[in-house]
């Protein structure tokens, strides 16, 4: 019977020695040899007729290796289990282990050593008092009314007005590099671009007024636009927004189109276009429908950042220990993507961040019965793939949908992405709903800067 002795190096680090005799590896490996010998395949010998002795000579070292390394590892794995050792990771073999010294004529006690990082104990947060806030948009009238006019604007007619004359209108334009009095850059090629006139700076927003299709106009970028714009237009123009030189460039702005959506006007009609089956007939109930649906969208994205805040407190502030020398040296053994030791420094806090999240968020399913069944993994693959192509044109045909998620299904990588995410959503959605939150009311543009610190 084999050996065991379990020694302690450093909190929660410890070393594991599996000592084995003859009496535990021999018959493994004199079983092993006789199968070998009856499918091996030797010239000079029938195919299973190979004396056990020829076998042994010519492969015994191998298979005896082979034999009492899995000797030792099935003794280990019995001993873990038995003794209901919880670990991190996986134990680790020590340097000093030598399977070069085996040698199946000796017939001798062979000794492994392996470290092994135990998971730390820790205790869940009294949710109810954890500092928590739910930030609050309330629906008001200018958030209403803006809702309504995209509305109008997405079901709205396009027209071509005949010249430019409302802030409203879309201008498909060129731009093409040229000098401060309109000569064009010899070579240059325009670069196409779509933009609302009141994109454009006030100035250069009334030099516009009253130009027609194929008309142009210099303009320079530092003052053509306002900050945001000018922004985003540089970038489309592969220039710098942050290099004094690229905003000084001037541009022959080219009119090729004059575009502009005619709302939809606020009638019976376009309240059942814009809300189906909702059977709204005056624009009081329509406004008031449009305030519930916004109201909806904040209270949804306030429990999500509320979510966002438990799991920030969880992952970083439940206390508990960790063998961090044993943690370390396991990453750096058995990372895939060959990270240095510098490497795994550098992420090694976010790493025991995302292990403590993993510890709780496992204590929390235990405790309450969480778990994730077959259909909510589907149903996540499904709004993942909704996510990809639901922007797409395809007539409302989605009977290929199923069929590609059963697929889906069959690649574990896939389903084990699905599955945390999922895991993930419950065990939080459970946690938020045990704490306590401070109510604040908050702007929309309040909560959107909150929502960008949160997102990862």
């Amino acid at each position: 019977m084999a050996q065991i002795s379990r020694e302690q190096i450093a909190p929660l680090h410890e070393i594991i020695k599996i000592t084995v005799a003859p009496a535990d590896y021999n018959p493994a490996f004199e079983k092993s040899l006789k199968t070998y010998a009856k499918t091996a395949n030797i010239p000079g010998f029938r195919k299973g007729m190979v004396p056990i002795g020829v076998i042994k000579r010519m492969h015994g070292a191998a298979v005896f290796t082979e034999e009492v390394l899995k000797t030792i590892e099935n003794e280990l794995t019995k001993y873990v289990q038995a003794e209901n050792i919880s670990y991190l990771g996986q134990p680790l073999p020590q340097d000093d282990n030598d399977p070069g010294t085996f040698n199946y004529n000796d017939g001798k006690e062979y000794s492994f050593s392996f470290e092994i990082g135990l998971k730390p104990e820790f205790s869940l947060p009294d949710f109810a008092t954890l500092p928590t806030k739910l930030h609050v948009v309330e629906a008001n009238d200018e958030m209403v009314e803006e809702e309504i006019n995209r509305m109008q604007q997405k079901l709205g007619n396009m027209t071509e007005p005949e010249s430019v004359s409302r802030e409203e209108e879309v201008l498909n334009v060129a731009f093409e590099p040229c000098d401060a009095s309109g000569v064009v850059e010899e070579g240059s090629s325009p670069k196409e671009n779509s933009l609302l006139l009141k994109y454009f700076s006030e100035k250069v927003r009334s030099e516009l007024m009253g130009k027609k299709k194929d008309d142009t106009l210099v303009i320079q970028l530092s003052s053509a636009f306002e900050d945001k714009e000018r922004d985003w237009v540089a970038s489309d123009l592969g220039l710098d927004k942050n290099n004094q030189d690229d905003m000084a460039k001037y541009f022959l702005l080219k009119i090729n189109k004059i575009g502009f959506v005619e709302k939809k006007e606020l009638n019976e009609e376009f309240f059942k276009e814009a809300l189906p089956g909702k059977e709204i007939l005056t624009e009081a109930e329509f406004r008031t429908e449009i305030r519930t649906q916004i109201e909806a969208y904040w209270k949804h994205q306030a429990q999500h950042l509320l979510e966002h805040e438990v799991f920030h407190i969880l992952s970083e502030d439940t206390k508990m220990e960790f063998p961090e020398t044993f943690l370390r040296k396991w990453l750096l053994q058995t990372n895939e993507n060959k990270q240095t030791a510098e490497d795994i420094e550098k992420e090694f806090p976010a790493f025991l961040n995302q292990l403590r999240w993993t510890l709780v968020s496992n204590e929390i399913a235990t405790g309450n019965s969480i778990q994730v069944n077959r259909q909510e993994i589907m149903d996540s693959l499904r709004q993942q793939l909704m996510g990809y192509f639901g922007s797409m044109n395809m007539g409302g045909n989605y009977d290929w949908l199923d069929s590609y998620v059963e697929r889906m299904m069959a690649d574990e990588k896939q389903v084990e992405s699905a599955y945390q995410r999922v895991f993930s959503s419950k065990v939080l959605a459970w946690a938020a709903s045990q704490v306590k939150p401070t109510e604040i009311i908050v702007t929309a543009s309040e909560f959107l800067a909150l929502q960008e610190k949160h997102n990862h």
